[in-house]
């Protein structure tokens, strides 16, 4: 089951938001990383299987404050078909084809059986 964790860490230099960041990342189970929120306090880590309680302890102790805000599970896009292309109306109709063309492929194919000219 994927989810998405979202953990308000103490960051208040980029020192700090790169140290949290790598902790998260080497957690086992972990698919991506970033950081949100308006005082880009907030970690957000998404992946399979990620203990959420213990990635919060190693943050704690590296960093000294962190809760956790929300976990919830991330649902998978259904693939959207592809779009089915609309033929264009043509305002002029197609062209006949030619009879008289038609017509000598037939009548040389049964006249001269043979392909080579020269004997």
């Amino acid at each position: 089951m994927k989810q998405k964790i979202v953990i308000k860490v103490q960051m208040t230099s980029d020192k700090c938001r790169t140290k949290a960041m790598k902790i998260a990342a080497t957690s086992s189970g972990v698919i991506s990383v970033g950081i949100q929120g308006p005082d880009k306090d907030q970690l957000v880590v998404i992946g399979e299987g990620v203990d959420s309680a213990c990635l919060t302890c190693c943050l704690r102790k590296k960093l000294c404050y962190a809760t956790i805000v929300t976990i919830e599970e991330v649902k998978p896009e259904k693939p959207k078909p592809p779009p089915v292309p609309v033929p264009c109306p043509c305002p002029y109709p197609p062209p006949p084809p030619c009879p008289m063309y038609c017509e000598r492929l037939i009548c040389c194919r049964d006249q001269d059986p043979n392909p080579c000219r020269t004997m």
